[in-house]
């Protein structure tokens, strides 16, 4: 499992490990990790030119420890203080003992634009609310550079804790982080700032709840349901599919999809599109009766090309079985009733249907994701993966929140979020709690999505396809 911790957090420990340390020597590990991941990606080091972007802070120390480590290999290095009588005095001086040479901010952008490597170290984990005016000058340059960009602990401008980004930030390659990730490092809008991102051990002491926490093959593997030699269709679970209606049949069809390749022993659908389903899937079970009428489930799915039918949405979320929520369900949906459920309940909204459960516009959402969906889990009392470029799940009760690592941008199409339905509907059925499920589940079918297009458009149906070769590529 992959952990972010919060910024007081990372800070509080790393005053922990200083008190036991001698002076500077914190410091002196970061910045010879970072120096290292620098030349890995230079290459060759002497001869390069590297500049470093030095701002008051820690980083800024970071920047110029890291730069005299290059600077004594041959590289020519060059450091651009934006604030030269608060430039860290220590490294300062290892720098220029190194032959590396200070340069006017004035200069700044014309030699960012010609370095080999642009070492980024203006603002620190602490920075909140964007760059300052005489910064962006030199983000703007970063960004036209020939050279490789590379950010110091995490992109300056973007926020460490959420991942918003306000105004111009530094949009960097590489972002070689220390101790562990910050939040900020795995949530868009940030993440896309991050570049790749490497981790450098020095040695932090961390509590055992993060932030944050990223599952991994062998995560997701350990979750998953695997059939016993005494298991029958009903053992591992049965999950009902309401969804479609006469408009969006094909709704039902997908969502019926994705929860035959969820781990369940068996489907019921029941809804308008029965004829549809069959014909795609003869091994569902359908019915026309409604859901009280459906037979055992241990689990459903609701909402998918529902319409208007807050009917047969109000009947399964009296149903005493786990309830997975998705698209028109959500609009049908009373909040009383979801926060009074005393079985789990999954939502699944897009930023969109987000924006309008939280009485707020879609950007404010997509700019800040982390507070979105941990607002929607405590306002309905329910655990809710909201999907997007990085998909989240919370639970109501708190905790660390799932940031999945798998997805393409294939995977915006029609159809995908119903697929998504159904397998976390089966996950639920097999016995996953509501927050497995949901990340599990997300895992899954961003794996199926990176597989299924393997760099070309997919429909929804190939990402359903795409499920057993996923699956079998996390437990093998």
């Amino acid at each position: 499992m992959r952990s972010a911790y919060s910024v007081e957090t990372v800070r509080n420990a790393e005053r922990e490990l200083m008190a036991r340390l001698p002076e500077g020597a914190l410091m002196q590990r970061a910045a010879a990790g970072l120096a290292a991941a620098c030349a890995d990606l230079l290459g060759r080091v002497y001869g390069s030119r590297v500049v470093l972007l030095v701002g008051s802070g820690d980083n800024g120390g970071d920047a110029l420890y890291a730069g005299a480590r290059l600077a004594r290999r041959g590289a020519g290095v060059t450091a651009v203080l934006l604030a030269p009588e608060r430039a860290h005095a220590a490294g300062l001086a290892a720098l220029r003992r190194a032959g590396g040479r200070i340069a006017a901010a004035g200069r700044g952008e014309a030699l960012v634009e010609n370095a080999d490597l642009v070492l980024d170290g203006i603002v620190g984990i602490g920075g909140k609310g964007g760059l300052r005016p005489d910064a962006v000058p030199l983000a703007a340059a970063a960004g036209r550079s020939r050279g490789a960009v590379v950010a110091v602990d995490l992109p300056s401008g973007v926020d460490a804790d959420t991942g918003e980004v306000h105004g111009v930030a530094v949009r960097a390659d590489l972002t070689v982080t220390f101790g562990t990730h910050k939040p900020g490092l795995l949530i868009d809008p940030a993440r896309e700032y991050a570049g790749s991102v490497r981790l450098v051990d020095i040695g932090l002491e961390l509590p055992a709840e993060p932030e944050l926490e990223a599952l991994q093959h062998l995560d997701a593997a350990r979750l998953l349901p695997v059939p016993r030699a005494e298991s029958d269709k009903y053992r591992r679970g049965v999950v009902g599919i309401a969804a479609g209606s006469a408009r969006y049949p094909g709704a039902a069809v997908l969502a019926v999809a994705g929860a035959l390749r969820g781990g369940a022993g068996a489907v019921r659908y029941v809804g308008p599109a029965g004829d549809a389903v069959i014909a795609r899937f003869p091994e569902t079970l359908v019915s026309d009766q409604g859901p009280k009428h459906a037979g055992r489930v241990q689990a459903w799915v609701v909402g998918p090309g529902a319409g208007d039918d807050a009917g047969t949405v109000a009947e399964v979320l009296a149903a005493d079985v786990p309830v997975l929520i998705d698209a028109d369900g959500l609009r049908l949906a009373d909040a009383e009733v979801v926060r009074g459920r005393r079985a789990p309940t999954l939502m699944t909204p897009h930023a969109g249907e987000a924006a309008a459960l939280l009485g707020v516009d879609r950007a404010e959402v997509e700019g800040g994701r982390l507070a979105a969906v941990r607002e929607l889990a405590r306002r309905y009392g329910a655990t809710v993966l909201l999907k997007g470029s990085t998909t989240l799940v919370a639970d109501s009760g708190g905790g660390a929140v799932r940031v999945n690592p798998t997805g393409t941008g294939w995977l915006a199409t029609a159809g995908s979020g119903d697929v998504l339905s159904g397998l976390g509907g089966s996950l639920l059925a097999a016995g996953l709690s509501a927050v497995d499920a949901g990340s599990v589940g997300a895992y899954l079918h961003g794996l199926a999505g990176r597989l299924a297009a393997d760099g070309a458009p997919v429909g929804a149906h190939d990402v359903a396809g795409a499920v057993p070769e996923a699956w079998r590529n996390v437990v093998g």
